[in-house]
């Protein structure tokens, strides 16, 4: 009697161990990178199966019996469905995988101060008191990362210490075959092709800016002009163009006057003096700031700035003689003078272009002579393109008179 009752719970013991590591053929039901685990069952029936502890339940009260004169089978039948009710697997429900969600990392910056600008406000707060009269020009911009508000002023002060590099001086000199009303012609020509295919104002100041540089090192001969004029455009637009123009299009709008061959072999030259350096400040990079701080802006003030501006680009005396900084700010200064604005140039203006209205009189004299010669002038590109409805007929708006 008592060797059979050891056999029996040396029976009940080994399939204890095999139902605490069995799994049921129709419980696996995997969820591809849902699930954490790797059984899910549901307590409730599913498509009229029994749960898996019924199961188990069942098979123990059908395999562990009582001996035939054992008093009390039921009882010790009972203990055992307990106890493997105790050591039931843990059931993961799918409905709860279901409904959690992924959670967003994405952590929103807005109101968030950086370390930089907490820095740059005690650096300010340090100088002493701010002038009430200066305005926050890039308050508006501040939850705008693209302003790079927090940057804007140490990029500008530096574009200020650089613009020496991308600046010419007197290079007529070395160029036997070529005048200032050559380079003038040769401008003219550039913007309106510059308009013709619709690309950037970067574009264009660039050009001029490598065409200077590049007759400023090398001795060009006067059939060669008009090539490093379209191999200077090439490049500007390759550099700040989304979509640049082909080298066949440069090629058709000279009237096939150069070779595709020539215009690549131009460009690799250019390349080559200019030592690929291409980053400059360029007037446009200053006309983009100071016409923000010329407040208050509009449309018509602003069109009349880059006309003023592309006027003195086409005079090789105003390019020679000032930088690119000097020649935007004095822009802005003859369009407030030839707008009326009160006042002329405002501390505001002061604080960001680090010109005084005296330190700019010349430069902005020089601009409102060439609008005023530009109605009757033979190189009409400008004129034309700032007497259209697109930039407000600004061209035809009477010169300042306190500047001629």
């Amino acid at each position: 009697m008592g060797s059979r009752n050891l056999v029996v719970s040396y029976q009940q013991q080994q399939r204890e161990a095999k139902q605490k590591t069995f799994v049921p053929a129709e419980g696996r039901n995997r969820r591809v990178l849902q699930d954490i685990g790797n059984l899910v069952n549901d307590r409730v029936s599913l498509q009229g199966k029994k749960p898996v502890t019924e199961v188990a339940d069942t098979a123990v009260a059908r395999n562990v019996r009582a001996p035939a004169d054992s008093k009390a089978p039921a009882a010790e039948i009972k203990k055992v469905n307990e106890k493997h009710r105790l050591e039931d697997v843990i059931v993961i429900s799918s409905d709860e995988t279901e409904k959690s969600k992924p959670v967003s990392r994405r952590v929103s910056r807005k109101g968030v101060k950086t370390l930089t600008s907490i820095l740059s406000a005690r650096s300010k707060a340090a100088c002493g008191k701010p002038d009430d009269t200066l305005v926050d020009i890039d308050a508006a911009d501040v939850t705008n990362e693209l302003a790079v508000v927090e940057y804007v002023d140490d990029m500008y002060e530096f574009y200020k210490l650089t613009e020496v590099d991308g600046r010419v001086h007197d290079y007529l000199q070395s160029q036997p075959d070529i005048n200032g009303k050559m380079r003038s012609i040769l401008v003219d020509w550039l913007i309106e092709v510059h308009r013709k295919f619709e690309l950037m104002p970067e574009t264009l100041y660039l050009t001029i800016n490598i065409v200077d540089r590049f007759l400023a090192v090398k001795m060009v001969p006067r059939k060669e002009l008009q090539l490093v004029g379209i191999s200077s455009m090439l490049l500007a637009c390759k550099y700040e163009e989304i979509w640049a123009p082909e080298v066949n299009d440069f090629v058709c709008i000279s009237d096939n006057a150069y070779t595709r061959e020539q215009v690549l072999v131009m460009e690799k030259a250019i390349l080559g003096k200019l030592e690929w350096y291409l980053t400059v400040p360029t007037p446009y990079v200053f006309l983009a700031r100071y016409i923000k701080a010329s407040i208050p802006s509009d449309k018509e003030t602003e069109s009349l700035v880059f006309f003023l501006s592309e006027l003195g680009l086409m005079q090789y005396h105003v390019v020679v003689k000032y930088g690119p900084s000097k020649i935007a700010a004095s822009a802005v200064y003859a369009a407030r003078c030839t707008m009326d604005k009160s006042p002329l140039w405002t501390e505001t203006l002061k604080h960001h272009t680090g010109y005084t209205e005296d330190m700019l009189r010349d430069c902005a004299k020089l601009l409102v002579q060439c609008h005023s010669a530009a109605a009757e002038s033979k190189l009409k590109a400008v004129y034309k393109k700032f007497s259209s409805g697109d930039y407000g007929s600004v061209a035809l708006l009477s010169p300042a008179r306190s500047l001629i």
